[in-house]
Formats: C-alpha cells, structure tokens, sequence
C-alpha cells in the first residue's frame, strides 16, 4: 500500500517490502483469525483491522450487490465525461479499467476490461476496505494498492493507481481518477500511473471551465491581476479566498480577514476614496450587473509598514502545505464559537502565536504555568479572552481552579497550549479529556519540509542598510528540509537568525555555512517508498492523539513496543 508524495530518488537505496506472497500468507492467516506478522507494514495491517472493524466481508457480499443513492455533483461528471470518453478506445488494449469517484467516493463513470466482474459502486473503506480510491482521498496525493494489500477476495489479483482531483478555487478534493488492472508483478510504481496522473489534470482542466460564471469571473480577474507580474493579489467573494504567493508570505490570517472586512465596508458604503489597509487597492468584480467579489493589489512590503506587528515572529503562521493549513483552518473554525480551544503540539511548533491569532482582543491575559501559581493569577470573573500556555505545567491546584471555571463559564473564550511529554497525572487528564472534543494538534515542522522554503523568507531578518537579503543555494535548503528540527520553527529561526548576524560573505548560504548537525542531515539511512509512508503514517497518528504513543499504537493496531521500535528505525521521535 503506497502514497506517491515523495518519489525515490537515483540516492536512495530501499529495502525490499514483504513479497505478495508473504502479504498473500499473511492476510490468510489473519482472516482465520491467527496473529499477524512483523513482516506486515503496518499501514497494511492496520487497513485490514480497519476493514474488519466496519464489518467488511472479505467475499463483498453486501458491499459489491447494495448500490448506495446517487447525489453527484453534475459539474464533475461532466467536466470528466469528455476527458474520459477519449481515453476509452486506449482501454481495451491495455486490459484496465478507467474509473471516476466523487469525493466520497463513489463511482460516477467507470469503462474498461477490469480483470474482475464485480462493479463496486462505494469504494469507501466503510463499504470495501483499503483501496486506491480512499487512500489518494485521505493522503491527497497519488496512491497505490496491489493485490492482497486489499482487504476485498475480489481484488486479490488487482492492482489499483489513484490521483486526486481538486476542486477550482478552494483546492479541496472532489473526487479521483483511478485505473485497476491485473496485478503487477513489481507493485509500485504502477504501469498506468501516468495515464491517472494525466486524466486527472485533463480533468482539473475542464473543471476550471465547468466553474460557475460569477466564479469563473472572479477567478479571470484574479488570473489578470496577478498574471505576469510579482506583486501581492488577493481576491474575495463571500466563503472563497484566492490568495497568491507574495500575499501570503506578507499577510497573516487576520490580516487577510481585516483586509476583507475593510473591502466590504469600502463596498457596502461605496465610498472608493476610504483608504485600505496594508496600502491595498479594490476593484469589484461584476457579473451580470451584480457584484461578485473583489480582487485587492497591495503594495510591495518595500512601500509599506509591515502587516506582522514588530516583536511577532512572521513565521508563526507561515505555510502552505496540507498538514499546516488543515490544522490552522480547523483552529480558526473552532474559534469563531465562544467556547475553550486546546491546541497540541511539540515545542517551537507556534501554539502560543496562533492563540494570539485567533483571538480578536489585541491584548488577551496570558498566563504560563511554566511560572507557576495560575490559580493566583486567573480572574474571579474573567471578562476577556485568556491564553493559558505550557499546561503540561500545571499544578494540582492550578488545575482544579481551571476546571471549576470551565464548570461555570463553559463559554469562557479560553485558548489552551498543551505540550505532550510524560504521561499527565489524573487531574491534568481529567482538564485535558474536558478540552479534547475541541482540540487541534499542529505538526511539527519535519512533518511538513515543504513549507521550509517560505519560513526561511519569513524568518530571515531584514538585511542592514547596503546589503543584500538572505538567499540560499539548492544544496543549502535541501539540507534544512531533510533536518528534522526537533526544536521547529522556533530553532530553525535561531538558526537562521543566528547565522544572519555572523555572516560576513555574500551570495547564497551554502551548506557547508550550516550549523553541523544541520549540515550532516539526520543519522541512518534513506527510506524507501513504503517506509516513508509507514512513518507519515505513524506520525499522523501520534499528532491525532497529541503525542500518546500507546494511544497512537492502539490506532495502528500495533504494539507499543513495534511503534518505539518503528520510531527508532526512521529516525523520528514522535
């Protein structure tokens, strides 16, 4: 069972993965109920857990016959259908089928010579078990599923290739293009991966063209405004946000939220000469003699006053990849209710500036358990917004006076930093169980190297008068990328701060500039494909359960021991 997030490199050197015929053994003994064993790659054993869990039968009996209602969205089916319809003659020599779901999935259009006769019209895993279609939904790049990775007597001789296609816009899935085939003798990669991975960007495409007009409008003014030139665009039309590369470096989520404040009012009173925040000009976008939006132009951050306060690290918000913007999206969801917020994270991950974030007040009560006596220090009757940082902290009395007020003020706009280490004591579980249904856990910077490009821009201090801006060699930045940063972004800023101020060349940082540590890149030895996804894995769930491994185990279907053991084995320390 593979994800195609990061393909192996020319360097890497993987270890072989179990054979089909292990896989094949192994799932035959654990249908008959026997153990499973250490050869099985977790993310496998957990799916068939999983699968067994929903009340999946192997032979399909109610999931391949019971078709589920059909509520399909029309504007996918056909922006695909002519894509699709095109590709249909090149199937029948290739002996694949050629599928479309939506983005729960369920097939909408499927053609081709499947290897089997079976249709299965609900390829979730509630209804089916593991499969490509539900893996490229749930990692939101290409996967892969072959042979008895299935769970499924139907699928043993199959191997399976997804892409994800997003939506225009917003970029959320909404469905995927996958081919199935006889089985591969190799597994990975598929043979027909880049016939998925070419339908569905003919079919992203032809949603672009599908989109709405008041949406297509907004999105050609937007494309206008930022085609071709390096400068900040934003653009606005009630839930939907588009926002380029040099806004989004400049402008933090509750810039980008008073910045949309400010063009409404500017619009609802039609007042064109009120001035902008953050040296913004306006433009509405009309559609049919209706206004549909607006696109913002702001000034380079050369021309204007910074949008991140002075003494506020930018990066705390800085990022763009999947794990980032999921958890900070979810946060800013929960916090738009009067309600307590937990936010979980490692150290240096940015807990207490995304508090900060979150609340509207400009200056909150913020009190650290690290310095000891909360109990003292929290108000009777609080009439404000409070942050509550470090309440792995917390004493025994500190933690009984923070549940009492939850017990009278359930309302209380309370923002929680919780960072895991040892196992908390009764009373701290009892406060943490109490915020649990409203948490969000952020990842730690190795779970997301993909946003070390834009933290290095958002770190970097501003050049001394005369020189040049910090820049950094290829070579430079892939060895940040590959560092695990157990400190985050608070240590990968130390470091390039520090490194800033002893600099005395120019051009860009090389590696050999870096920190050792830094520059010699994590011990042990590169991961092949199929660990690489075993550790997303395992780290995905050690985020969803704040950093308990034996809860994190538990998920997996695996014991604590196999998980130490794993960590230990990728280099990684949950």
């Amino acid at each position: 069972m593979t994800t195609a997030e990061h393909p192996p490199t020319a360097e890497r050197h993987p270890s072989a993965p179990p054979t089909l015929g292990q896989l094949r053994r192994a799932r035959a003994r654990f249908l008959a109920g026997h153990p499973l064993s250490e050869d099985v790659p977790d993310e496998v054993a957990a799916a068939w857990r999983r699968a067994r869990f929903h009340g999946v039968r192997p032979d399909g009996a109610e999931s391949l016959t019971t078709r589920p209602p059909r509520t399909a969205d029309p504007a996918l089916l056909d922006a695909a259908r002519p894509v699709l319809e095109r590709l249909r003659p090149l199937l029948g020599h290739e002996r694949t089928t050629l599928v479309l779901t939506d983005a729960r999935p369920l097939v909408l259009w499927a053609a081709g010579h499947a290897p089997y006769d079976t249709h299965c019209p609900d390829l979730s895993e509630q209804r089916v078990g593991p499969n490509s279609a539900a893996l490229a939904l749930r990692t939101g790049h290409r996967a892969e599923v072959h042979g008895p990775e299935h769970f499924l007597d139907v699928w043993q001789e199959v191997s399976a290739v997804s892409v994800p296609l997003r939506a225009p816009g917003d970029g959320r899935p909404a469905g995927t293009v996958t081919v199935a085939s006889a089985l591969c003798a190799g597994c990975a990669p598929h043979p027909q991966a880049a016939l998925a991975e070419a339908a569905a960007a003919a079919v992203e495409a032809e949603l672009r063209t599908y989109a709405r007009p008041p949406e297509r409008a907004l999105l050609d003014a937007y494309l206008a405004a930022d085609e071709g030139q390096d400068r900040p665009v934003v653009a606005f039309a009630g839930h939907s946000r588009l926002v380029n590369e040099a806004a989004g470096r400049l402008l933090s989520a509750r810039d980008l939220d008073d910045l949309e404040r400010a063009v409404h009012a500017r619009a609802r009173q039609d007042t064109p000469g009120t001035r902008l925040p953050y040296g913004a000009e306006a433009e509405p976008v009309r559609h049919r003699g209706g206004t549909v939006g607006a696109v913002a132009v702001l000034r380079p951050a050369h021309d204007r006053e910074p949008a991140v306060p002075a003494g506020r690290p930018p990066a705390a918000l800085a990022g763009q990849s999947v794990p980032w913007r999921h958890a900070t999206e979810r946060a800013a969801e929960l916090a738009t209710t009067r309600a307590p917020l937990l936010l979980v994270g490692e150290r240096g991950t940015g807990k207490t500036f995304l508090a900060r974030e979150l609340l509207d007040e400009p200056d909150p009560l913020v009190l650290d358990a690290a310095e000891g006596e909360v109990h003292e220090a929290l108000p009777a009757d609080p009439r404000g917004s409070l942050v509550l940082r470090h309440a792995e902290r917390l004493a025994q009395p500190d933690v009984a006076a923070l549940v009492t007020l939850l017990e009278d003020r359930p309302d209380i706009p309370l923002l929680v930093t919780y960072t895991p280490g040892a196992p908390p004591g009764p009373c701290l579980q009892r406060l943490l169980d109490t915020l649990a249904a409203r948490s969000v856990t952020l990842p730690a910077l190795r779970e997301r190297p993909e946003d070390i490009r834009e933290l290095l821009t958002a770190v970097t201090p501003a050049p001394e008068p005369g020189l040049p801006p910090l820049t950094w060699s290829l070579d430079a930045r892939r060895a940040l990328e590959r560092y695990p940063w157990p400190g985050n972004v608070t240590e990968l800023a130390h470091v390039v701060r520090s490194l800033a101020r002893r600099r005395r060349t120019t051009g860009p940082v090389r590696r050999a500039e870096l920190p050792d540590p830094v520059r010699e890149g994590p011990a042990g030895r590169a991961l092949s494909p199929m660990e690489h996804a075993e550790r997303t894995a395992i780290l995905e769930a050690l985020r969803r359960h704040g950093g308990n491994k034996a809860r994190a185990a538990a998920a997996l279907g695996i014991g604590r021991a196999t998980l130490y053991r794993k960590l230990r084995a990728y280099g990684s320390h949950g």
